[in-house]
């Protein structure tokens, strides 16, 4: 049984003319055959082998060119005469090979394989994939890709009838990056991706929702690091994230000014405070074994307040002078004075809240396992998409907080013992507004971006997957975005962001990209390890729609305003919160 039975007439386009490993050259003979090339199609290669086998190609360029031959001439009656020029018309068409079609006998079925085992011979034949032969072919692809690992994203834009699979594994255990500028449709199809995932029975993913766009989700587990309205609540969705959790340099960066003069004695006090205090706690409650081993950077409960009293003392110590009886001011006195108001400043918000102003944990040592379980635990029968809302910490400390969150639940699953490690993935909404690139400048995102980085490279081993969204991907980590060998993308408009989203696929597959500024909302071009090819796919639409539908001004400006109460807002404001 052949895989195809191609008609010449309708769908030959032409012979092979040039071979370049995967660019390929089409001489095309007649304007009507060229009319069936058209870019973005796919085309059916013949390979003369053994066995039935044909290679895959998109088209990427159609061209119709018209050259003049040198002119003739002659003798006649010993007169010269000179003929005009001749035009010759060349039809062409280049594309790109992605794969190979080959008959498996044993299975008795045709396989296809994004491998290339050998490139097409000169004057081989090219055929134009439409028809019952792209149904065929779209068969192929879907009962390879709809296996028990697979995700339905959507449908072929070249047969809508076909469903697009991915391949679950592969999309989540090499990294993925979602890409689009804002209003492509992002968040559909991050809530379409969820939606799926929330029908596995354990499925385990983290949202990180800085606009409060996914709280709406019905099947989610639905977290919030609270504002100044909540503080003292204590609930299964509440998420304090203590500041005994910061390691040292997160620590730094959020009291210490890198550019004091002093910086240095700073840091070496206030990371000898910290030493002290956490040694404490752990003496008070008689953890020996933790006590021989902890460092610095571990989660160890201490009060800030004690920290800030031992810098105060060293701030104001006074110390023998030369002469009997006389004092003078001790080798750290008045070198403390901002770093003490920074850190009162920061207890004393209540924006901050979450961090200093949490349920007492010196005495609760159990207060992490809450927190972890929190994040982490599977639960037969609940929840297991969680999304962390952190639209109401303040943007200067973004970065830190979901950096934080992002490296306990890496450093849970490392010290987690291999045979009982249940793979996570993060999604991490809004990326480029604390993963961007590093320029040095902002200690700030500079620690989040750290965490991540060691994440994109080594999370793999651990089952730990990172999912990145963003509308400016020309601003994202471009180490975090390096490690994603899966990308969809929706239309790009900005030529910054094509450019980057190009040099995350192989060279081959430039030219598809160049139809990213005009495709339509709800498209995406996928792209890597866990698509069998490169396609063109329309997302299918969630059923619970995040909260980021675009405004309608037009349309709302057309109706009745009703009154708002701007007391109530300007309140909200004053609050910092719109509880």
């Amino acid at each position: 049984m052949a895989i195809f039975e191609f008609d010449e007439k309708t769908s030959l386009v032409g012979t092979v003319r040039d071979v370049d490993t995967r660019k390929v050259s089409i001489h095309v003979k007649s304007d009507e055959d060229l009319r069936k090339a058209k870019v973005g199609q796919l085309v059916c290669l013949e390979v003369f082998s053994g066995v039935e086998t044909w290679l895959v190609a998109i088209v990427e360029k159609v061209t119709k060119s018209v050259s003049l031959t040198s002119a003739e001439i002659i003798e006649d009656d010993d007169e010269l005469e000179h003929e005009g020029d001749i035009e010759d018309v060349i039809n062409a068409v280049r594309v790109s090979l992605v794969g190979s079609v080959r008959w498996n006998a044993l299975e008795n079925s045709a396989g296809f394989s994004r491998s290339l085992m050998q490139v097409p011979d000169i004057d081989a034949k090219a055929f134009v994939l439409v028809g019952n032969e792209l149904e065929d072919f779209m068969n192929i692809l879907v009962s390879e890709s709809d296996t028990g690992h697979s995700l339905d994203l959507g449908s072929y834009v070249i047969d809508e009838n076909a469903h697009a699979y991915l391949d679950g594994n592969k999309f989540f255990q090499r990294h993925a990056a979602l890409v689009g500028s804002t209003g492509s449709g992002k968040s559909w199809t991050v809530a379409s991706i969820l939606e799926r995932a929330a029908k596995l029975p354990s499925s385990n993913l983290i949202v990180f929702d800085l606009h409060g766009e996914y709280k709406s989700l019905s099947y989610a587990n639905q977290l919030r690091v609270p504002g100044p309205e909540e503080l003292g609540q204590c609930n299964n969705q509440i998420l304090y994230l203590p500041y005994w959790l910061l390691n040292t340099e997160e620590m730094q960066s959020l009291f210490i000014d890198s550019s004091s003069f002093s910086a240095q004695n700073q840091v070496s006090k206030f990371q000898e405070s910290v030493v002290d205090r956490k040694t404490g706690t752990l003496k008070k409650l008689n953890k020996k074994e933790v006590l021989a081993a902890f460092t610095l950077d571990s989660p160890i409960p201490f009060k800030i307040e004690d920290v800030v009293a031992d810098l105060k003392y060293l701030n104001e110590e006074m110390v023998p002078g030369a002469k009997a009886g006389s004092e003078k001011k001790g080798p750290f006195n008045g070198s403390f004075d901002r770093l003490i108001a920074r850190i009162k400043g920061k207890l004393e918000d209540r924006r901050y809240g979450f961090l200093f102003q949490a349920p007492d944990a010196e005495n609760e040592y159990g207060a992490l396992g809450s927190l972890v379980s929190k994040l982490m635990n599977f639960e037969k029968e609940k929840e297991q998409i969680k999304v962390i809302d952190f639209s109401e910490v303040p943007s200067d400390i973004l970065p830190v907080m979901v950096g934080l969150v992002g490296r306990l639940i890496y450093q849970i699953q490392f010290w987690t013992n291999h045979d009982e490690r249940h793979p996570i993935a993060m999604v991490c909404d809004e990326a480029h507004l604390y993963l961007p690139k590093k320029d040095g400048k902002n200690p700030v995102e500079k620690r989040a971006i750290e965490s991540f980085e060691k994440i994109a490279k080594e999370g793999r081993k651990y089952g730990v997957a990172l999912f990145i969204v963003s509308q400016r991907p020309s601003d994202v980590s471009t180490t975090i975005l390096s490690q994603c060998n899966n990308v969809i993308s929706l239309r790009l408009t900005n030529s910054e962001d094509q450019t980057t989203v190009k040099k995350l696929l192989p060279d081959s597959l430039d030219s598809l990209l160049d139809i990213l500024p005009i495709m339509d909302v709800g498209e995406a071009l996928v792209v890597g390890d866990s698509v069998l090819l490169p396609s063109r796919i329309k997302i299918t639409p969630p059923l619970e729609k995040p909260l980021s539908e675009t405004v309608k001004f037009w349309e709302r400006w057309s109706k009745t305003n009703e009154n708002i109460d701007y007391e109530s807002v300007v309140e909200n404001l004053r609050k910092q919160s719109r509880s």
